[in-house]
């Protein structure tokens, strides 16, 4: 059995992406699969400044921490203009700064979502192109489109059954391949 650790890119307490992830993660029943929310991880502002006089926040150690002790990731990441959310974005910076390549030996299962039709893909993308550099080794991706109208939030459920089918492939695929 491996470890996967799930969290989203977003500092929202109503993020769609921590919904997807908290779903996705309870459909993983053959790895031990554990859910943080990143609004836990209040950190400054990266700076060369805040670095050399203060150091490394202490959550920023936790998490990269946290990212060593497992196998894989789950990760959905929130899209603001086209990319990260300046939240996530600075979450990285930290962890780079840290170590360059923090997500060394990591297979990520990388998730998008939104209420627009797009579904986050323009940060799907980006994170698609960007976690390589940090050693990541990318599985698959999945793009989840008008979360509002897929997605019941009452039942916790996906409504559209296209959509259900195409997750639970990727998600066998990576079940299989962590």
């Amino acid at each position: 059995m491996k470890k996967i650790l799930a969290f989203a890119g977003s500092n929202s307490s109503s993020s769609i992406n921590q919904t997807l992830i908290e779903y996705v993660a309870s459909e993983i029943n053959i790895h031990e699969t554990r859910v943080i929310n990143l609004i836990n991880y209040s950190v400054p502002i990266y700076s060369e400044d805040e670095e050399k006089n203060n150091g490394f926040p202490g959550m920023i150690l936790a998490l990269k921490q946290e990212i060593k002790d497992v196998d894989a990731l789950l990760i959905s990441v929130n899209e603001h203009n086209g990319s990260f959310g300046a939240f996530f974005k600075n979450i990285i910076d930290w962890l780079s700064r840290l170590d360059r390549n923090f997500f060394e030996g990591k297979k990520i299962l990388l998730m998008s979502t939104s209420p627009g039709q797009r579904g986050g893909v323009g940060s799907l993308e980006y994170a698609k192109n960007v976690f390589p550099r940090f050693g990541a080794e990318i599985i698959d991706s999945f793009s989840f489109p008008s979360f509002y109208d897929n997605f019941s939030t009452e039942t916790k459920t996906i409504t559209d059954e296209t959509l259900l089918l195409g997750l639970n492939e990727v998600l066998s695929t990576f079940a299989h391949q962590i």
